[in-house]
């Protein structure tokens, strides 16, 4: 039988995204979070308004989002415990955060030009995609008092929030695309880094063959698309 449990997280399992923005003074920052989820050209991502990462969202429009593979844990661990907020939020600080500027150093990742957003790709990383924000929502609106100044150097915002990005341009390491197929991510050669309650796991082998799958993936194709090959659109 089931029971009726209280779990403190609901961190069910998603893939590690390492969230490249630009801060203030031009630097970047580099962000380990996993609450994402893609639709189409389109990802929603959940911060907790006070850290760095969605502040400079908002006041800047785009980010890269850097997938790592399951063998870069090292990389993400390296991230663990630091903020590029200075002075650290209170709320980091219970938790030991400590400020870091360079974050790329801190993570051994290698910093390299975007084409359509100022962030920087993580060189490393099999999967990169320079993204601009669409919509800023906060969420649990019902638990704190939300205010924001979207685009200002001044965020006020509270909790959380999930932003809406849409993605620029994707980039695909070789190794991990269809042979013959160069629009295509194989899943079989793309081994995402997965974090399940603040543990890393990695995909095991396909277990069967869905039916969706027969499904042509071009049937999903959005006007993103096209839009994304209009430089600043």
């Amino acid at each position: 039988m089931h029971q009726s449990i209280s779990p403190a997280i609901l961190y069910l399992g998603t893939p590690v995204v390492l969230v490249s923005t630009v801060n203030e003074n031009g630097s970047y920052n580099l962000a380990p979070m996993s609450s994402a989820f893609w639709l189409g050209w389109r990802c929603m991502l959940g911060f907790e308004a006070v850290s760095k990462s969605p502040q400079n969202l908002i006041r800047t429009g785009e980010c890269v989002l850097n997938l790592p593979s399951d063998t870069q844990v090292d990389a993400v661990n390296r991230l663990a415990y630091l903020t590029g907020s200075n002075p650290v939020p209170p709320g980091k600080s219970k938790r030991n955060y400590q400020f870091e500027e360079d974050k790329f150093g801190a993570s051994g990742l290698t910093p390299i030009g975007s084409e359509t957003v100022g962030a920087a790709r993580a060189l490393e990383c099999p999967i990169q995609l320079e993204a601009k924000v669409a919509r800023v929502n906060p969420v649990m609106a019902d638990g704190y008092d939300y205010s924001v100044h979207e685009r200002s150097a001044e965020c006020t915002l509270e909790g959380i929030v999930c932003i809406e990005v849409r993605i620029t341009r994707v980039h695909a390491h070789p190794s991990i695309l269809m042979d013959g197929k160069p629009n295509r991510i194989d899943p079989d050669r793309w081994r995402p880094l997965i974090m399940s309650f603040q543990r890393f796991y990695g995909l095991g082998p396909e277990l069967f063959a869905s039916r969706l799958a027969g499904i042509p993936e071009e049937m999903y194709r959005t006007p993103d698309i096209d839009r994304a090959h209009f430089v600043g659109a």
